[in-house]
């Protein structure tokens, strides 16, 4: 059975943190969580990233996204839906 893990993420972000949410992207890919990660907007001001992945690896893609968050100071852009 699968889950869908959504965030939302601005869609006014300077260079370098678009930089940082593609590196959350790639490496959600790299760590086998997903194989692509869709975005729908949100809105005038939003983005919904989303992906899919196996109910057992939700709660470790979840921790994943937050402990990626705190370490790129990305606490006050991306939002865990």
């Amino acid at each position: 059975m699968t889950t869908t893990i959504r965030f939302r993420i601005p869609k006014d972000i300077d260079a370098a943190t678009e930089r940082k949410i593609r590196k959350l992207n790639g490496s959600l890919i790299s760590q086998s969580f997903t194989d692509i990660i869709h975005f729908d907007d949100d809105g005038a001001d939003f983005y919904i990233h989303y992906f899919t992945a196996p109910s057992e690896k939700k709660h470790d893609a979840i921790t994943f996204i937050s402990s990626f968050i705190a370490e790129e100071a990305l606490t006050d852009v991306v939002t865990i839906l």
